[in-house]
């Protein structure tokens, strides 16, 4: 299986993600520029944290022009897997490859500490290896991070099972419905304001977010008929 990385101007996850692959999976994973105009060779592709273009104008708003995100559409229509974090979670809402918008926290206020988070969708390509209903401890770091969708969308999101993670106990950001994750309908794209490459080792205070990259690996193994788990 092989693994990208998206990189853009003032992407500062993107070693997280690299490293995170590395030490969970151990399969191939390559650094890909934002002016990359072939993805053809990837299997899934990760969107990373940080300020893309110092989120000028709005937040993942300059980053979904990139040449690369006409690449990632295509890859997101053809099946492949696509994850999206904190800034990576914007990118997707405003390339329109996911629902919703994500803004400023409630409290106006850039908030960095783990947050305890639950499954409540276990049919995606990057959460079947946990349970439904699992509570997990993944932290945040975000300034706007609180999810937004009108009443109708978010009637959609729940008959179509696209609310991936809720926050559990306190809301960090004032998101709507508690909602920190979401998937398109087919389950192989997904964004969330928590780092899950962030909580891959105890060292680093949870190894919680380790199933979401071993989750993708099983997704991609039953795609190509290959053994599940490693």
């Amino acid at each position: 299986m092989k693994f990208a990385v998206l990189v853009f101007p003032g992407s500062n996850c993107d070693l997280d993600m690299f490293h995170a692959v590395e030490d969970t999976v151990g399969e191939q994973v390559d650094y890909v520029w934002h002016t990359a105009n072939d993805l053809s060779q990837y299997d899934a592709i990760l969107v990373p944290g940080g300020f893309s273009y110092g989120d000028y104008l709005r937040c993942g708003s300059i980053a979904q022009f990139a040449p690369v995100m006409q690449e990632v559409r295509k890859a997101a229509e053809a099946g492949k897997f696509v994850l999206g974090v904190c800034n990576g979670f914007q990118i997707l809402t405003e390339a329109g490859l996911l629902p919703g918008a994500l803004i400023r926290n409630n409290s106006l206020q850039f908030r960095c500490h783990p947050v305890d988070l639950v499954v409540e969708n276990t049919g995606t390509a990057f959460t079947n290896a946990y349970a439904p209903g699992e509570t997990i401890r993944i932290p945040i770091a975000h300034g706007e991070g609180n999810y937004y969708v009108d009443e109708q969308t978010l009637e959609q999101l729940k008959a179509n099972n696209q609310i991936v993670f809720r926050y559990q106990g306190h809301n960090p950001n004032g998101s709507v419905d508690n909602i920190a994750g979401v998937s398109n309908e087919r389950g192989n794209v997904v964004g969330m304001m928590p780092h899950p490459e962030r909580a891959v080792s105890e060292l680093l205070g949870s190894k919680d977010g380790a199933r979401m990259f071993t989750s993708v690996l099983n997704a991609w193994r039953e795609r190509n008929g290959a053994a599940i788990g490693r």
